[in-house]
């Protein structure tokens, strides 16, 4: 089951170009990427980092930019795990905008890990059960 989040696009996302900058987009991504945390595990994502000491940094991205986004577009974001592993998981993204055209997929590997020690450790069960309820059907 995916989670759907909506931004609208700010003037400072946008470039000389009058189009979102890619970092902007990675930002974008970030954004989403913790608010979901919320609806897929029932914890905040600083609630998770700050208080539990777990977090989620990315070690690899593929990503395909196929629409410009423009100064006040609307992005609509669909978010899941197409895998979910022991200590790893992979977050797929597709960004639509107010058109319903898709403008941005990416696909994010995380790793759990200890963040006093940055050191990988198994996803904890009921972080890992929220996961594999917003996964896709081959990632359980």
């Amino acid at each position: 089951m995916a989670v759907q989040l909506t931004r609208r696009v700010d003037f400072p996302m946008i470039d000389s170009a009058q189009i979102a900058y890619f970092p902007r987009i990675y930002d974008l991504a970030h954004r989403f990427f913790e608010e979901c945390w919320e609806p897929i595990c029932g914890i905040s994502y600083p609630t998770m980092l700050l208080e539990r000491k777990i977090g989620f940094p990315i070690v690899h991205i593929e990503t395909d930019f196929l629409t410009p986004l423009r100064y006040g577009d609307t992005v609509h974001a669909t978010i899941w795990l197409s895998k979910v592993g022991s200590k790893s998981c992979t977050w797929a993204y597709t960004f639509r905008n107010q058109n319903q055209e898709v403008v941005w997929e990416s696909s994010h590997v995380t790793v759990c890990v200890d963040m006093d020690t940055i050191q990988p450790m198994e996803i904890p069960e009921d972080i890992r059960a929220g996961l594999l309820n917003h996964a896709s059907e081959e990632s359980a």
